[in-house]
């Protein structure tokens, strides 16, 4: 199959006038002007643009199911609802709950990763329970507890290390979880009292990434520069961003933007709810109300969201984002940080045919997977 005469965003993420030819779901070669076999077929993509399938590597659910439901069909019913809003490939993402629970919601991901319908589950996202209680956010207090590599090792057996990421508050680890955990897959630091300096730590030790930063750790200020601080400080370290006008200031998205554009990771931290509308639900042990697009617990906590990353995406062009900037922080950075952008994230020769299609206004015409 061909793309042709489209204006497609490269492996360098600069848009150009490009041809792409595809073939067994992969793409084959892609070029300024490709020569056409009779027998294949061809899509005028003049006036469209290409861009790479988006991939949310931080999301509990949607359209009514969790993750941690472990429910195989609900999981199924969430990889098609993406699909629609453009995500080709998704990290679906645990709460704290108890042990058993995460091995059960993990072992159903597992049943579903071969999946041909929908956006493609390409791993699994631990965010609890090694976190911190001064920070729980819209975690559950019952199963929180200190960084324990044992019972981490053993999840990750148990599921054939489909774990791409796991959580930690770094203040909490006296196990030497970093380390140990950092080799088998991406350590973000996450729902953090940390300072500064046990930050900066972390990342030495081998975490690389933080979770929906700005929320749930601490702060960015002249004395005290926090996990924020130490983020923006280390070149190596992602940031997840929620962009759905709620959990960030516009201004603030800007900013991390300007200061790293190559290190921001935008998340949907979506609960099931997204896809859904106004009304309550369950998110871990807590439940949660939805009014207005803002979902929040009983005391007013807000408890994930219910965007998406096209609506994201949305959002980041009308804040000023330039769209190689807001595109390369939903596929080819996401994809790096799980350890598939040899696989996923971009369009080049030899990675999977995962594109969108969008008109001049942005709008998705047509997903391929």
């Amino acid at each position: 199959m061909y793309y042709l005469n489209g204006t497609v965003l490269d492996g360098d993420f600069r848009f150009k006038k490009l041809d792409l030819e595809v073939q067994d779901g992969r793409i084959a070669r892609i070029a300024e002007k490709l020569e056409v076999r009779e027998d294949e077929l061809a899509v005028d993509c003049a006036g469209y643009t290409l861009v790479p399938g988006f991939i949310d590597i931080h999301i509990h659910g949607g359209v009514g199911t969790d993750t941690c439901d472990a429910d195989r069909e609900g999981l199924r019913a969430l990889a098609r609802f993406l699909f629609t809003k453009g995500v080709t490939s998704f990290c679906p993402t645990t709460m704290t709950v108890g042990e058993e629970e995460i091995a059960a919601a993990l072992e159903t991901v597992r049943g579903c990763m071969a999946d041909e319908d929908g956006a493609r589950i390409v791993g699994v996202n631990l965010e609890g329970p090694f976190i911190s209680p001064k920070k729980k956010g819209a975690q559950g207090d019952e199963f929180i507890r200190k960084p324990d590599f044992a019972m981490f090792r053993r999840l990750y057996d148990g599921c054939g290390g489909i774990i791409r990421l796991v959580d930690i508050a770094p203040e909490e680890d006296d196990c030497g979880f970093v380390e140990q955990a950092s080799k088998l897959c991406t350590v973000s630091v996450a729902h953090t009292n940390a300072d500064y300096e046990t930050a900066k730590d972390a990342f030495r030790r081998g975490a690389s990434h933080a979770t929906h930063l700005f929320n749930a750790m601490t702060g960015f200020t002249h004395r005290a520069p926090g996990v924020v601080g130490a983020v923006f400080d280390t070149e190596y370290v992602c940031g997840e961003l929620i962009c759905d006008g709620i959990h960030l200031h516009p201004a603030v998205v800007r900013t991390a933007f300007r200061l790293m554009p190559e290190r921001v990771c935008v998340v949907s931290d979506a609960i099931r709810l997204s896809g859904v509308g106004d009304g309550e639900g369950m998110l871990g042990v807590n439940s949660v109300t939805v009014r207005d697009g803002k979902a929040t617990l009983a005391d007013g906590t807000i408890a994930g969201s219910v965007t998406n990353l096209y609506d994201e995406f949305r959002n980041l062009l009308r804040w000023g984002i330039a769209p190689e900037d807001a595109l390369r922080a939903m596929t080819l950075t996401p994809a790096r940080q799980i350890g598939l952008d040899a696989e996923i994230g971009s369009l080049a020769a030899g990675k999977r045919a995962d594109i969108v299609v969008m008109d001049k206004d942005w709008n998705i015409v047509a997903v391929n997977r």
